[in-house]
Formats: structure tokens, sequence, C-alpha cells
């Protein structure tokens, strides 16, 4: 939680006056225990002190469940109490809070809501409750600079408690219900309910389960809903493909069980592991004023990952101490679990050549029959959940320890209609190549296959892995038609990138279709959880490992940078985007014309037609959109001084103007295939020319933009200090060729232009009428804007000599749009005119 240091103070200094009479009288002599209770003597107590902490037995009355654990709890009707062992004060505890039910509308069961560090403490006879920060440390000989940051790092105060009772050995009695059935902004699912508080009265706590190393707590807990909540319900995680379940209009309160698991970190941190950005993993962040080699605060970043420990230090392959499990929820439709161990075990080998042997591991939740205690949202158990949902997504999120960096705990979250996703994406990628794809539905086994590549992409996440976008440039085009290489290393170098299926292999070729765990994947894992004899040696192993990607670009890591990095994008496969994409057309134009008969029943409607119609025109468009990051675009290979000159490489001239005339041809011609009207009369009466001028509208808005222009600009200046022959591609050449290709019916004189080709000009006029305008534009693009449709008018007015009525009426409008573009106030008058009344 957030606070200025004004509020932090000004929240100590009162609670510590609230705070001081009580404890002025904890520090009194004649303070003791009673027997057998650890209650307080009489001699010398106040009888308003008497009355404010009883003895045991009048709090702990026989009516009291109580249970062992971590702490000691008591249920007393609707009270819940925890006796905390004295060893546990002022430990470090993780408390995590998910929705473990809920209602359509309103998030998900299983979903996160808060996870944080707390720690219990005595202040005389009150227990706080502390939220533990790790954002900035000093680990350091040195007092003076241990002591300033201990003094910046006080820990906010979440609640204090009274202590009710005294127990054996001084253990405080202290009661919590309040914890749970008021509305504390450190554990509030509010924001995930869009709800606007909680309503007490009806916010019960259900059942507490005390365990050696965690208690977990069920609430009943019933949130009001606001105006503009009500009206839009909530749904809780990461942005989605696909619409969730509506929720009840007139509802003005929503109810959910909440889950609170409370467990201790561990006694011995983890053993840490410093990020480094040559290699992709998650991390837990701080600032370090301990390390001064620099002179100044360093900024640490230790990577996320699961404890493993060999069983056998000695061995070269070990089956480790504690294994990571997953947990294949009870939830998971009984076809797909098979499934979904798979996917969880595809890890394994990849673990194993890192040294462990079965590191991990899935395994199908026991039923309630032969452990009603085992609880998925227990902080200890990882697991695979399936929400019933038609959202389109799945995600992998972790729960860590922030000092080291430790998982401690991660639950995969597989929405139902990501089914519906895998298929789609497959048959729109890969039907041309599998015919088991080519008859809608697909067969469950293969549905299977896709979810369990799903399934590994999400637990790469969970054991430390973000994505990987660089990994599907690592390999030639020529390498995903090859039937061999596919089978050895899969069809990107990491199943955490966004390559999906494969796209590019064509019919015959026999090439792997789905992606593996791949040679990035076994990399990763080595360098993150290789275990070394100590830190000399692994210093050493780590660096090794690091100089193997000067030579091999399957080992490289790259985030997404789509407009910019050609081999950095998301959907993408192969290092040359527009042979891929020339592939990729290829088989587009093939599933098109199975379209009708594989999504099509006797007596059925249209509406899977429709669907996979969308999603081909979309996929079309995806691949065209990988050709416009080459122009003006760069390569980024994070090596090291000392692995490489430099960093960045700018794609070269040829191959930008080789995309432009590959867009020419393919995004700005309308393919018949998708304009059939065996698929279109079908599914509407008109909009198919809309649907294609969306395409075009997105590449040209992507191509005619500031930041490429700039970068453009860029190229040329630094070539002329680099090299007097340097070939460069200017932002002016590409603007031109944009234009051949847009109105190469005026170039040819070929007198008619048809109507998909007639959207597509007035769009390339709009959008450089557009740019011109920007007047915040710090880049040479509006010039050059004004420059181009100075060109275009004149070659209008010289070239335009055509019979068609339509073509004629639709230049000449081209020619006003162009006139109130040069000058704004031929616009402005043709806006003022009065508007002719109409009869009604």
């Amino acid at each position: 939680m957030k606070t200025t240091k004004s509020v932090s103070f000004l929240a100590v200094a009162l609670c510590s006056v609230f705070l001081f009479s009580a404890f002025a009288d904890a520090q009194r002599p004649g303070r003791g225990d009673r027997a057998n209770r650890g209650g307080q003597k009489e001699d010398g107590e106040s009888s308003a002190k008497k009355d404010k902490i009883k003895s045991y037995d009048e709090v702990i009355t026989d009516e009291a469940e109580s249970s062992a654990g971590l702490f000691k709890t008591h249920r007393i009707d609707e009270k819940l109490f925890y006796e905390i062992p004295i060893d546990k004060l002022g430990k470090d505890m993780l408390w995590v809070v998910q929705i473990e039910k809920t209602q359509a509308g309103f998030s998900y069961a299983g979903m996160p809501v808060r996870d944080r560090v707390v720690r219990w403490e005595r202040r005389g006879d009150q227990i706080l409750l502390r939220d533990v920060k790790y954002t900035i440390r000093a680990d350091s000989k040195d007092e003076s600079i241990r002591q300033a940051v201990s003094s910046t790092s006080v820990a906010p105060i979440i609640r204090s408690f009274p202590v009710a009772c005294w127990g054996t050995d001084k253990k405080p009695v202290i009661d919590v219900t309040s914890l749970f059935t008021s509305d504390i902004s450190e554990f509030s699912p509010k924001q995930t309910l869009n709800a606007s508080g909680i309503d007490a009265k009806k916010t019960f706590v259900e059942t507490v389960k005390p365990y050696e190393e965690n208690i977990n707590v069920e609430v009943l807990a019933t949130y009001k809903l606001s105006g503009a909540a009500a009206d839009r319900g909530g749904q809780g995680g990461p942005p989605r493909r696909g619409a969730g379940a509506r929720r009840d209009s007139s509802q003005s309160s929503v109810t959910v069980v909440l889950h609170h698991s409370m467990r201790e970190l561990p006694n011995k941190p983890m053993q840490a592991r410093v990020f480094d950005s040559r290699v992709g993993f998650f991390t837990v962040r701080f600032q370090d004023f301990a390390n001064d080699e620099n002179h100044e605060v360093e900024n640490v970043q230790l990577i996320t990952r699961w404890r493993l420990e060999k069983k056998d230090p000695e061995a070269e392959v070990s089956e480790p101490v504690k294994p990571i499990v997953f947990y294949v929820g009870r939830e998971v439709p009984e076809k797909w679990k098979p499934y979904v161990k798979r996917g969880i075990e595809m890890w394994q080998p990849a673990f194993e050549a890192a040294g462990f042997k079965n590191a991990i591991v899935g395994k199908l939740a026991p039923n309630a029959k032969d452990d009603p205690d085992w609880d998925p949202e227990d902080s200890r158990i990882s697991t695979i959940r399936w929400l019933p949902s038609t959202t389109e997504n799945a995600f992998g999120p972790h729960v860590h320890d922030p000092r080291t960096g430790e998982i401690l705990e991660a639950d995969v979250r597989i929405y139902h209609n990501v089914l519906k996703l895998c298929r789609d994406w497959y048959f729109c990628q890969a039907a041309a190549c599998d015919e088991r794809a080519q008859q809608l539905p697909m067969p469950d086994d293969l549905i299977g296959e896709l979810l369990a590549y799903v399934v590994a992409h999400e637990v790469g996440h969970s054991i430390g892995f973000p994505h990987n976008m660089k990994a599907s440039a690592a390999f030639t085009v020529e390498n995903l038609r090859d039937k061999d290489f596919t089978e050895k290393w899969g069809t990107e170098a990491s199943i955490m990138d966004y390559g999906r299926f494969n796209y590019v292999a064509q019919p015959g070729d026999g090439a792997r279709l789905i992606p593996k765990i791949g040679p990035y994947d076994f990399f990763a894992i080595k360098w993150g959880y290789g275990q070394y004899d100590d830190e000399k040696a692994e210093r050493t192993g780590l660096d090794e490992l690091l100089a193997m990607q000067k030579e091999n670009p399957m080992l490289r890591f790259g985030g997404a940078d789509p407009s910019e990095d050609p081999t950095r994008q998301t959907e993408d496969l192969g290092n040359d985007p527009i042979k891929a994409t020339e592939l990729g057309l290829k088989n587009i134009d093939r599933i098109a014309e199975i379209l009708v008969e594989a999504c099509c029943k006797e007596g059925k409607d249209y509406r899977l037609l429709q669907n996979m119609y969308d999603a081909l025109i979309s996929q079309r468009s995806r691949e065209l959109m990988h050709v416009t990051s080459v122009v003006g675009g760069f390569e980024r290979i994070n090596l090291y001084f000392g692995d490489a000159d430099r960093v960045f490489f700018p794609i070269i001239a040829g191959r930008q103007k080789a995309a432009i005339e590959f867009l020419n041809e393919h995004a700005f011609k309308t393919n018949p295939k998708l304009i059939n009207p065996e698929i279109t009369t079908r599914l509407e009466a008109d909009g198919a020319a809309d649907r294609i001028l969306g395409s075009q509208r997105r590449v040209l808005t992507t191509l005619i933009n500031d930041s490429r222009v700039k970068r453009m600009a860029e190229y040329v200046e630094r070539a002329k200090t680099e090299s007097q022959n340097a070939e460069v591609y200017s932002p002016t050449e590409m603007l031109a060729d944009i234009r051949g290709g847009v109105w190469n019916e005026l170039v040819n004189d070929e007198g008619e232009i048809d109507l998909f080709r007639r959207n597509l000009q007035r769009t390339h006029v709009e959008i450089l009428a557009m740019r011109l305008k920007a007047v915040s534009s710090d880049s040479d693009l509006p010039a050059l804007c004004r420059a181009e449709l100075q060109l275009l008018k004149a070659m209008i007015e010289e070239l335009a000599n055509t019979d068609d009525p339509e073509t004629r009426a639709h230049l000449e409008q081209i020619l006003a749009q162009i006139d109130a573009a040069l000058d704004p106030k031929v616009g402005a008058e043709e806006t003022s005119q009065p508007t002719p009344t109409r009869r009604r």
C-alpha cells in the first residue's frame, strides 16, 4: 500500500498515542503467568486492567472449537481467535487471498486477489499486524547505512488487536474476526469485483483450517455494488479475448467465498540468483544501498524460481529434495485431464538436462472422499484450475518470497473457451497441412494436443519465464518446412514465444505443426535452475552458458517489440517475415477453398462459418502486419560489451524495399478467394469491402507514422557518417513506393478503378491528410505528407483519363480532399455552406 512519508509518520504517531497507556501498564512490575493458563497476576492491577485482559477460561470457554497448527485457532460462535506462539512473533508470513467461489459475472473461482508479506508483533498488550516491504535493502557491514535504510523502512501497521487473554508460556490470544469481516484494503477484492465496500452484516467466517505450516480461512463475504460497478460487473484477471458471463443487473450486492491462506516464509531463505537481461525470467526488484561500487544506488533484480536442490549433490542427475508438483484440478473435465498432466510434464526433459530427474510432476487432485482437507486455494498447493468462462485465454501467475525470489506456489488458470481459441488458431494456421483439422469439430485427441501446448506455455510462466518473442525468429523458413528439424527442435526455439502453430509448412512437407519445449527453454532452465558447488563455480558456469548465445541464435532472448524489430514479433514464425508470410498466405487461400465444407452441416446455421471466416481474415491481416515491421526496422541482439560491437542492426535497404513491394502486391490488392460469394452470401448482404479495407487501413496506418519515419531519417543521416556507399531506404522512397502501389491504376492508365481499390485510395489520402495536420509531430512526416499530396494531385490531374463514371467521380472527390488538406480554408468554406433543409 502506497503512503507518503508524512502519512506514515502520522499513522505511527497516532498509534503510539493510542497504545501508550497499554504499553506503559505492560512494563509495570508484578505481572506474570497464571498457573497453567498464562493469565495475569492480580497484584498491582487496576480493576479496569483486569476487565480488559481476562483469564484464559473466560475467553476460551468450553464451547470453543480449538485446533492446533501454525497458530492455535479457536472458534466461538461467530468469533475467531488466534493463539500465537511466542516464536512466531516477528516472523515473516506470506498472506495469499483468492476468490474460492463466486457467481457468474463476478470474476472466477481460483482468481487471485492479493498476496503480501505480513508480520505479527507484540507491543505491550497489543498485537500488531504489519505489512512488510523489501523494496530497499542494505546488507552491509557499514552500520551507518544499515541504520539509514532501517529508518526509512518502517512496516505499515495494517491493524492492531488488543490481547484478549494470555495462553500458556505467555502466548497472546487475540480476536481476529474483524480481520476477515471488515473491509481491509490490503486483503480486499473490491477492485476485482468492481464493488464499493463490504457489507459486514452479511459477511461470516465459514471455516478455519490450521496446519503446521499455514492457516486457511474461508469467508462468506458480501460486497455492495456502486452504480457504475453494478452496470459493469466484475471479471478480474488479465486482458482476454472473448466475453465473460453477464451478471444479474438487478443485484445490489455480490456474495463470494474468499480464501485466506497465511504461511510462514522459509526459515532458511533460498540462495538467490541475480537476473541477467540476456535470459528471460520474472524478477523481484529492490534497491541496494550497500553496494557503492559504481557510486550509486544499485537496482537489483533476483530471478523468481522454485527451490530445487539435489538429493545427491554429487550426482550429475539427481531427484530433487522437493519436486515441483502441479495438481490437475478437480474441476478439469475428465477427458482433458491426461492432456493437462502431459502439458505439465513436458518440462521434465529440460529439468533433467539441468541435473534434476522428475523435477516437475503432474498429479490428479485427490477426490473429496480420499482427502477432504485437500484445498486448491491452500498456499502450499499448486494447481491447474479450470474456469467456466467464455473467455478465450489462460494464464500462469505465481507467488514468491520477496526476499529471494523463491516461487512458493502457482495456480495456472485455464478458461474453458481456450479450447475454442486453440481450434480457431489451428484451423486458420495448420488445416492446410493436417487433414484432422479440415473437418469441424476436430477430434478430441487433436484438441488435447493443443491443450497440452497451452498448459506447457502457462506452466512456463509459473516456473519463472516471461514471453520470449525472439525465439520464433531463430529458425529459418526452410527449417520450418523440414520434418526432421521440426521433430527435433519444434517450430520455435521457445514454447514461451507466441509462434502458435506452423503456418509456414506446406502440404506434403510433413513438418511438425505444434510447438514443443525448445532449445532456448533447455538453456534457460539450465541457467536458472542449475546447481553449483559454490559462488565462484556458479559465476563461471553461468558465464559459460551465456557465451553460447554469441554463436547460437536459438539461445537468445527478447521481449515483444512488434513495431520496430521484426525478430521480436507476436504470432509470427521464421527469420524472414516476407517469405514466411508468402507461404502463410498460400495456406490461407487453401483453407478458404475448404471453408464452407469444413464448417457447414445439414440443418445447421452459419455461425461456425462466420466465426471461422472472421478468424481467417484476421490471420491474413496478422501475417501481413509482420511484414510492416521490416520497413524502418532493426534487429536487437542483446549481447554485452566484449561479446559484440553493437546491439542494434538496421534492416538493410533492399529488404525494406522488398517489404513494401510485397505489401503492394498482397495487402493492397484484393484476394478473390476471400470475397468468394460462396462464402460471403451465406453470411451477409454486404460488408466484405469494409472487412478488406479494415486490414488495409491497419497496414497503411502502421507504415505512415512518426516513429517509423524518424528511425528511417536517422538511418539516412547515420549512413552519411558510417560509409559513403551505404545503401539506405529513405522515408521519401517509402512513401513514393506506397503511392505507386496504391495508385497503380493511374500509373498504368487502366481507366477503371474497382470498389475495393477506391476504398483503399480514399483511405490513403485520408491518412496523409491526418498526418499532415499533426501539429505536435517532431518528425519530417507532416512535410513529407504535404509533398505526397501535392505529387498525387499532379499525378491525377495529368494521368486521369476515364469514361467510367464511378472512377471519374472518385478522382474528382480525391482532388477535393487533397485541396481541403493542403489549404484548410477550402475545407472550412465547404463545411460552412448551409445544409439544405430536408422535407419530411
